[in-house]
């Protein structure tokens, strides 16, 4: 036989925490024996290397008249101490192709987990079923009743895991990137020529995005965009596995879809397999193998089949994400805002998967470091590792920060929450209010950042219609009687599940203050603006776009300017405006920056009253920092003037190490003030 390849990556949080240390059991049984069996650990980014497997000979993916099944199933069980078993059976594996299981498990800090485990079947490959049936569904004629007005390639998309009207029917939302890999994976053989791949993905996405553009499915009531029905739509598995060349393929052109005698929407791309089903009015997948071999490009098989009048169209208007792709791939010695947007998501997305080096400083050139950073982000989720920021790698980057970045914004709601240790004696319900189901809210809103199936709420303290279907979905996920009440059982795993995932969620405690209440623009004054100017000051260290500022509590154009940067950089509405949202993610980076900026050396000769320069604005900064630490250390305006204030300062500094206190710096005050500096 032939072989292909099988890795895996395991986490949960919608791939926001990787999973380290699980023990991946990959076996085969046949005939009632156990004819494979091998174990694997995977790394600190929940990943496994990827191992040979016996597969059939790719020739019989590649032949329309072989009814057999071209491929070979695996089942794999996935065990870490603390979390929920998993278990995925009949794995495919091509030869010659590249298999990546991507699974989530459910942490569980129960000792010695006897409960169920998670358990997914793949089911037989669609090409190999009785009668595929693909599309059959009509467009929709009435475009004009659309709630959208213009095509949107979504973050997300929620699928319905049934026909339309089953209620019962799970509904399942993926990023709308994995939702194409996962349909292409079950519909197309991943052996087949690319040309023939790119044809099928492209009317994959266009079929979705029709979907999604037309509002086909909300418009009729259903809360989702699409079915995994082939009578309806397109099939979609979940927790099945991807082939490695459809994820980059999809990865490259998952905005690009077909468009019609230049009309505005997606083009309902109808298809069929063409061997099984040869009667549907659009493109037959097997024909389109044969059309590849003949030399035909990927357009050249969608005007076979549909026409003259088609031609592919690209959208950058991608919603949900920090910033849109900047239409030229980024490499070493790029330079610019959008070089620096990807070193400070990087930096985040470090502190979950630490494989990942340091950017420092973050100053917009595309480096040999920069450079590094993505290849091991690239080699963390499985993408060429070219160290190139293509389309692919920036959404990739830009989902991945997203997700991190949830966890983060849940910190400062979760700072005044008294989440119980053990279940209280209280049982609340529908029509409750008050601090517990505040509590209640707040598990609930983490959760939902690890669980895509646990909807989010808002914390009002009112246990209303909302709260009472997250519990029930909470509940249903973990296996409890799903009655919406949240008894002893319930808050039990709720804490439990709480407790595993909280140390993620920082809870501040930096010393950056609250935001004031109030706006801060041009024109305001006082030591809200000095405390903006400051923490301005210190992410402008690292991240060397923003400029530096006096801290002189006056909000001027520098400050204005500073604060566009900012915003520009992190994602936030371009206003030099410093509202709720801006003053969040001022803290939120002055509290993580990715590393102290180093101590200066020691510029030799002693700085006093009437000093001026650089050497007096690193005093001036260090002091400041140390000021976090020690309040006694007043803060001092960082320009580089050593006045008044700064001897004051200087000589409270002395004071309380034991230096002489002379209001002056030498070189042992100077030592002195980098070694508290280092440890604050």
């Amino acid at each position: 036989m032939a072989t292909g390849q099988l890795s895996f990556s395991v986490s949960t949080a919608q791939q926001a925490l990787p999973v380290e240390a699980v023990q991946v059991v990959i076996t085969k049984v046949s005939e009632g024996q156990v004819v494979y069996d091998q174990t694997l650990i995977t790394d600190e980014d929940g990943n496994t290397p990827a191992i040979d497997l016996e597969a059939p000979d790719k020739a019989l993916s590649l032949d329309p008249g072989y009814e057999g099944f071209p491929y070979e199933v695996y089942d794999v069980q996935f065990r870490k101490e603390g979390y929920v078993p998993a278990e995925v059976r009949d794995i495919q594996i091509f030869a010659d192709t590249l298999a990546v299981q991507v699974i989530e498990m459910i942490p569980d800090a129960t000792d010695n987990y006897t409960g169920p485990r998670q358990v997914s079947t793949v089911p037989q490959h669609h090409l190999t079923c009785e009668c595929p049936c693909f599309s059959t569904a009509p467009a929709e004629k009435n475009v004009e009743n659309r709630i959208l007005q213009v095509p949107v390639i979504p973050t997300n998309i929620t699928v319905h895991l049934g026909r339309p009207n089953n209620s019962s029917a799970e509904n399942l939302t993926v990023p709308f990137k994995y939702y194409i890999k996962n349909v292409a994976s079950s519909e197309i053989y991943p052996t087949w020529p690319e040309n023939a791949l790119r044809a099928n993905i492209y009317c994959q996405i266009s079929l979705a995005l029709n979907r999604v553009y037309t509002e086909w499915y909300r418009s009729k009531g259903y809360n989702f965009q699409i079915t995994n029905s082939t009578q309806y739509d397109q099939y979609f598995v979940k927790n099945r596995n991807i082939f490695d060349n459809i994820s980059k393929i999809v990865d490259e052109i998952f905005n690009v879809y077909i468009r019609k005698n230049n009309r505005e929407e997606p083009f309902y791309a109808e298809y069929c397999d063409g061997r099984q089903v040869t009667n549907c009015p659009g493109l037959k997948q097997w024909g389109t193998v044969n059309l590849a071999n003949q030399g035909y490009s990927p357009i050249q098989i969608l005007r076979y089949y549909y026409g003259s009048g088609v031609a592919l169209y690209e959208s950058n208007n991608i919603r949900d994400i920090p910033q849109s792709y900047p239409g030229t791939p980024l490499r070493v010695g790029s330079t610019g805002t959008n070089v620096a947007i990807i070193q400070n998501q990087l930096n985040r997305i470090r502190r979950n998967f630490p494989s990942i080096p340091l950017i420092n400083p973050v100053d917009g050139v595309f480096g040999p470091s920069t450079e590094a950073a993505v290849k091991a982000f690239q080699k963390s989720f499985k993408l060429t590792q070219d160290g190139i920021v293509g389309k692919g790698t920036w959404y990739e980057i830009s989902y991945i920060y997203v997700a991190v970045k949830k966890l983060a914004e849940l910190g400062s709601e979760g700072e005044d929450v008294d989440v119980p240790d053990t279940p209280p004696a209280s049982v609340l319900k529908e029509g409750d209010t008050g601090v517990g189901v505040q509590a209640v809210q707040y598990m609930l809103r983490v959760a939902s950042q690890f669980f895509a199936e646990i909807p989010n709420v808002d914390m009002d303290g009112i246990f209303g219609p909302i709260t009472k279907n997250a519990v029930k979905s909470f509940q249903s996920y973990f296996g409890l009687i799903p009655d919406g009440i949240v008894g002893n059982a319930t808050w039990q795993q709720m804490i439990d599940i709480y407790k595993q995932v909280e140390p993620d969620v920082p809870n501040g405690g930096c010393g950056c203050k609250p935001y004031p209440g109030t706006p801060l623009r041009q024109g305001s004054t006082g030591t809200s603006v000095s405390d903006l100017q400051f923490y301005l000051n210190a992410i402008g260290v690292v991240n060397t776009l923003i400029p530096q500022l006096a801290v002189d509590g006056i909000f001027g154009s520098g400050t204005t300017q500073a604060v566009r940067v900012f915003q520009q950089l992190f994602g936030l509405s371009v206003d030099g405006i410093v509202g709720p949202a801006t003053w969040a993610e001022v803290c939120n980076q002055f509290c993580n920056l990715p590393v102290k900026p180093p101590c200066p050396p020691y510029p030799g000769g002693v700085y006093r009253r009437g000093s001026t320069g650089n050497a007096v604005r690193n005093i001036q900064f260090m002091l400041n920092v140390i000021a976090l630490n020690y309040p006694q250390v007043g803060r001092v305006t960082v320009d580089g003037i050593f006045g008044a204030a700064t001897e004051a300062s200087v000589r409270t500094f002395q004071q309380l190490f034991g230096l002489t206190v002379d209001g002056t710096v030498g070189q042992a005050t100077w030592t002195r003030m980098c070694q508290v500096y280092a440890t604050v």
